[in-house]
């Protein structure tokens, strides 16, 4: 829905210059996303956008001319931001959700995962705040994992979203805690995804390589993920009793074996080379959840989720632009 306004435009005619009025129409609804710039933010954005909705993303490392460079470590930049956009919604998807990095910088990644919860939540009254946390929260031993179970993370990314969700939830009670599992989706390089930086591995063909087949996945596509934010946030719209701790997640269950050689599948390349591990190397990083599948039926039944798009259907379009002959594309689609 949108509303009309009156623009002023200067129209320049050889020998006439002409001050109008031209009518504007400018969506009414507003939502700002945080990590705009990043994996999930950019699907994030781009469906508000596309669904009339008045979108503002920012971002910090990689703002660019169309996102808003913002410091969510800085309470009275969010503030100013916050208070001159008067978003009537706020998808906070920027975090540090690699695991590895968070154990090895622990301080930054606690401060983006915590204390920028905690200020976005404090400004965020009368504002709908939908706050994107993971399945890493729980210790993948008792699958699968309902809203209301109680969380036991392994490790310091797991407790620091955890913690995340506290802040949102203590400081902006009308907030919505959305938990969904491993993400891929339009990448600007492979390696933004733990799913797609698999590519590489696929198209080695000559070496082989060993891939993780105990840990149970549920890759999800980041578009997937953003349809169901759209449909929490109209709802919220009409209903402000919406509020409280959501799941969502695909429902093929994978390890990273078995992501890679459905990638090889999808893009028609033998799998032969990859070589299943079952046990995890000593000094592997961070410890990962053996099996956090999601248990979703809260969504489902308040009608706010969204069928899941096939994964090799989501993959080929994650990484055909990576694909060396991009007329691959036409032959393997059409």
């Amino acid at each position: 829905m949108s509303i009309r306004e009156k623009e002023l435009k200067i129209h320049f005619k050889p020998g006439h210059v002409e001050l109008v009025q031209d009518e504007v129409y400018t969506p009414y609804r507003r939502v700002l996303v945080t990590g705009a710039t990043g994996l999930l933010g950019r699907a994030v954005y781009k469906e508000f956008k596309n669904n009339d909705w008045d979108a503002l993303g920012c971002g910090y490392n990689r703002a660019r001319p169309c996102f808003l460079k913002c410091n969510l470590l800085d309470d009275d930049a969010v503030r100013g931001v916050i208070q001159g956009f008067q978003p009537h919604v706020i998808v906070h998807c920027a975090a540090e959700r690699r695991p590895d990095v968070v154990e090895h910088h622990t301080e930054e990644a606690m401060n983006l995962n915590v204390h920028a919860c905690s200020t976005l939540a404090k400004e965020s009254d009368g504002i709908f705040l939908i706050y994107i946390s993971t399945d890493y929260v729980f210790d993948g031993r008792n699958p699968p994992y309902g809203e209301n179970d109680a969380p036991n993370p392994l490790n310091l990314y797991g407790k620091s979203k955890l913690e995340g969700e506290r802040e949102i939830l203590r400081h902006c009670p009308g907030a919505a805690v959305l938990r969904v599992p491993i993400l891929f989706g339009e990448v600007e390089k492979v390696e933004e995804s733990a799913v797609t930086v698999l590519w590489d591995r696929v198209q080695e063909g000559a070496e082989s390589c060993t891939i993780d087949h105990s840990q149970q996945r549920f890759p999800t596509y980041t578009n997937d993920v953003a349809r169901v934010c759209r449909n929490m946030a109209e709802r919220a719209l009409q209903d402000p009793s919406l509020r409280g701790i959501f799941h969502y997640s695909a429902k093929e269950q994978m390890t990273k074996y078995e992501m890679a050689c459905a990638i090889a599948d999808a893009f028609n390349l033998p799998c032969s080379h990859l070589i299943p591990m079952t046990e995890q190397p000593a000094g592997a990083g961070a410890q990962r959840p053996q099996n956090a599948q999601l248990e979703c039926s809260r969504l489902e039944l308040l009608g706010l989720s969204a069928e899941p798009t096939p994964f090799k259907t989501a993959i080929r379009d994650s990484l055909w632009p990576f694909q060396h002959d991009k007329r691959w594309r036409q032959t393997v689609f059409h």
